[in-house]
């Protein structure tokens, strides 16, 4: 009984996601702008990044140029918590491996 109320519980809550996912105007929303994939919304950053991203950060790949130049900081934030991450993780399985032997 109770892992039928789990699964229904889950079913519930993930059929609750698609749906926010698929009415965003519902939930705060903007109504009626639904994006194609692969066609993304346009926007003036792109266009700044497109025509200033190789002058400004002397990179080939403009993708590249944002990610280390323009949001440095984030990606260093980024790289830190997934140090700490792997480091945390490696600590507990050294622990357990401990405790077995």
């Amino acid at each position: 009984m109770r892992n039928a109320l789990v699964a229904i519980s889950l079913l519930i809550v993930f059929a609750s996601l698609v749906y926010i996912a698929v009415n965003p105007g519902d939930f705060g929303g903007q109504t009626g702008e639904h994006l194609v994939f692969g066609e993304p919304k346009h926007t003036d950053m792109d266009d700044y990044f497109i025509h200033h991203g190789q002058n400004q950060s002397a990179a080939n790949n403009i993708v590249t140029s944002i990610v280390f130049d323009y949001r440095g900081y984030d990606t260093l934030g980024e790289a830190s918590v997934l140090f700490a991450a792997v480091l945390g993780a490696g600590l507990v399985l050294r622990a357990l491996r401990r405790d077995k032997k």
